[in-house]
């Protein structure tokens, strides 16, 4: 999976960022000390992070613009850091609208100035699809694990089955087994429940994750 595929696959505007927030609210269920999913304000705007705490992350910032996505994949061979001059892989900004060109100066992602990116994508609030830049030549696989050259196979939970993905990404990384139904409560953005926390984690800390989850503005219900 590459860029090109994931502009294909990933949905509306709208369903990403419900999407991003479950995400969220799903990783704060857990309460784990370094969360792989995160939403919160981005100055005036709204973003979801990831990171995987190996290097590898993605950055998606929601704003009245559109929407900009950033990812980087630290073992990919289009990582700037290839580079002596840490360019960019060429093409991966071609095409990009105006109004998405601070974020490519953003500190937050950059390093000694140069964004950090092996893939980037983009819908501005008006477009039908999303973009990416055009005219990438991808490096060849370097064998049968090496399916996706830019890293772009870390928007997969967002772009297919999202319910699976998450129980499957819950045995992997956390090594536990998670409610399917549970997580297809938080991913349907119905109200939170408090039998739905406990579904998805028995002795959670219902207040703070009330309160924790009220700040990513997903619902909550006023009945268990």
């Amino acid at each position: 999976m590459n860029v090109y595929d994931v502009v294909d696959r990933l949905p509306s505007i709208e369903v990403l960022r419900d999407r991003c927030r479950a995400l969220a609210v799903l990783e704060l269920i857990q309460g784990s000390d370094y969360a792989y999913y995160t939403y919160g304000d981005w100055g005036d705007d709204d973003a979801a992070l990831m990171s995987n705490g190996s290097g590898d992350e993605y950055s998606i910032v929601f704003s009245d613009v559109g929407v900009f996505i950033r990812v980087f994949d630290h073992e990919s061979e289009m990582t700037p850091y290839a580079n002596d001059d840490h360019a960019l892989w060429p093409g991966l900004l071609d095409g990009l609208p105006l109004q998405f060109l601070p974020y490519i100066s953003e500190p937050a992602f950059c390093d000694e100035g140069m964004l950090n990116a092996t893939a980037v994508l983009w819908r501005c609030i008006d477009d039908d699809r999303w973009y990416a830049g055009s005219g990438i030549t991808f490096p060849p696989s370097q064998g049968p694990y090496d399916t996706s050259p830019d890293g772009a196979d870390r928007l997969a939970i967002l772009a297919d089955d999202i319910v699976d993905r998450y129980v499957d990404f819950a045995r992997d990384y956390y090594e536990i087994e998670v409610d399917r139904s549970a997580v297809a409560h938080v991913v349907a953005m119905r109200p939170l429940t408090d039998i739905v926390v406990q579904a998805l984690k028995p002795h959670a800390d219902l207040t703070d994750v009330n309160d924790a989850v009220t700040g990513i503005g997903y619902p909550i219900s006023r009945h268990t």
